[in-house]
């Protein structure tokens, strides 16, 4: 059908999308690859915790911080490519990354409180050191992390704020 179109213009074809929208299929978010996807993942995640259906909760968590992981190299990807060729571009990047950043922080924590909940605080250590990593000592966030680390007894020093 697109094929004919090259040959008679005038006849219109099936592959004609009638709104700009629908262009962007992936801003979408009943579909992967975006924050509301992530933020939805987290949601469904809280809601299944509460409801104390662990392994659900846990899925969903693990799913929304495997879709931030691949959201934040993408982003990486197009900010590197795009430096010193447009700024716009990595600017949109580095907001992105920070909106992502912020949620996997989300869905780390969750995922730290759901080990603790079912005694396996073993597997609460990576996550704890990957929130502190991500989001800095200086930030709330990191300081919780780092506080939890110092409670399940993984580091001897606790943190007192910048001296």
């Amino acid at each position: 059908v697109i094929s004919i179109n090259l040959f008679f213009p005038c006849i219109s074809s099936k592959a004609e999308i009638s709104r700009a929208y629908d262009y962007k299929i992936l801003a979408n978010e009943e579909i992967g690859l975006s924050i509301k996807t992530i933020e939805r993942l987290i949601s469904e995640g809280d809601k299944s915790f509460l409801k104390g259906n662990y392994s659900l909760a846990r899925k969903n968590f693990d799913k929304a911080r495997d879709m931030s992981q691949l959201l934040l190299g993408f982003y990486n990807d197009l900010t590197s490519s795009f430096n010193g060729i447009d700024a716009r571009i990595p600017r949109e990047m580095d907001h992105k990354s920070r909106n992502v950043l912020s949620l996997l922080t989300k869905a780390n924590l969750r995922l730290v409180s759901l080990f603790r909940k079912t005694n396996r605080t073993e597997l609460a250590v990576p996550l704890l050191v990957e929130v502190v990593r991500i989001s800095s000592p200086l930030n709330p966030d990191g300081q919780e992390a780092y506080k939890l680390l110092f409670e399940l007894g993984f580091v001897n020093t606790p943190y007192l704020g910048v001296q």
